[in-house]
C-alpha cells in the first residue's frame, strides 16, 4: 500500500468516528450544534473515501479494519469505555480480515 492509501484510510476513519462522536456527544447533552457538526464531518468523510479511484469493495473492506481500530480507541479514550477481552479479540479478527482483503487478492 502506498502512503496515500494509508493517509486516506486514517483520514477516513478519523472523520467517520469523529463525526459519529460529535453526534453522540450532541445528543447526550452537548447541543444540536454538535449534531450538525457531526453531520458535516460525516459528509466530508464520504467525500474523502469516494474521491479516490480504487476498487470500491476492496477499499471499504480493508477500511473497515481501520474504522474498527479507531472506533475502539475513541470509545476507550474519549468516552472512557472499558474495552473487554472479547472486543479486543473481535478487533484482532477484523484487522486480520482487512489484511486478507487488502493483500490476499492477486493483482
Amino acid at each position: 500500500m502506498t502512503l496515500l492509501t494509508w493517509l486516506t484510510y486514517i483520514a477516513a476513519a478519523v472523520l467517520e468516528v469523529g463525526g459519529d462522536a460529535l453526534i453522540r456527544r450532541g445528543l447526550r447533552g452537548g447541543g444540536y450544534a454538535l449534531v450538525v457538526a457531526g453531520f458535516a464531518v460525516l459528509g466530508i468523510y464520504g467525500l474523502v473515501v469516494n474521491l479516490v479511484k480504487w476498487d470500491f469493495a476492496r477499499l471499504l473492506g480493508a477500511y473497515v479494519a481501520f474504522f474498527a481500530v479507531v472506533s475502539v480507541l475513541v470509545g476507550a479514550v474519549f468516552f472512557k469505555e472499558t474495552v473487554s477481552a472479547p472486543t479486543w479479540l473481535g478487533l484482532a479478527l477484523i484487522v486480520a480480515g482487512g489484511l486478507v482483503i487488502q493483500f490476499g487478492q492477486a493483482r
